[in-house]
C-alpha cells in the first residue's frame, strides 16, 4: 500500500501564510500526478491544486496567484505554499497522489490513488 502523510496545517491570520506538506511512502514504483484537495465545513471537496510528474501544474480560480504547489520527486513529497490566506480558505486539506506500486512481486505493477488522513487549515478574521 502507499501512504501519505501531510503535515504543516494551523491556525493563522487573515493576511498570513502556511507551507504544506505531504510524503509518500510504501511499495512505490512511480508517482504521476499528486494534488491538494480542501474541505470546508459543511461544503464538499474541492480541489486546490494539482502537478504532474513533470512539474505541470493547475490551481483553482479562487488561489491562482496566492498558492504554489510544488513537488520534490526524489523525496515523493509534494509541498502547498499558502500566501495572502483569507477565513474562506479554512477548510481541511488532503494530498492525493496517483501512480503505480509494486504488487506481491516486483514485476507486478498496480495502479493507486491514495489520500492523506487531511490536515485543519484555520484562518481568522
Amino acid at each position: 500500500q502507499v501512504q501519505l502523510v501531510e503535515s504543516g496545517g494551523g491556525l493563522v491570520q487573515a493576511g498570513g501564510s502556511l507551507r504544506l506538506s505531504c510524503v509518500a511512502s510504501g511499495r512505490i514504483f512511480r508517482l504521476n500526478d499528486m494534488a491538494w484537495y480542501r474541505q470546508p465545513p459543511g461544503k464538499q471537496r474541492e480541489l486546490v491544486a494539482s502537478i504532474t510528474d513533470g512539474g505541470i501544474t493547475n490551481y483553482a480560480d479562487s488561489v491562482k496567484g496566492r498558492f504554489t504547489i510544488s513537488r520534490n520527486n526524489a523525496r515523493n513529497a509534494v509541498y502547498l505554499q499558502m500566501g495572502s490566506l483569507k477565513p474562506e480558505d479554512t477548510a481541511v486539506f488532503y494530498c492525493n497522489a496517483k501512480g503505480l506500486r509494486y504488487g506481491s512481486s516486483l514485476s507486478i505493477r498496480t495502479p493507486f490513488d491514495s489520500w492523506g488522513q487531511g490536515t485543519q487549515v484555520t484562518v481568522s478574521s
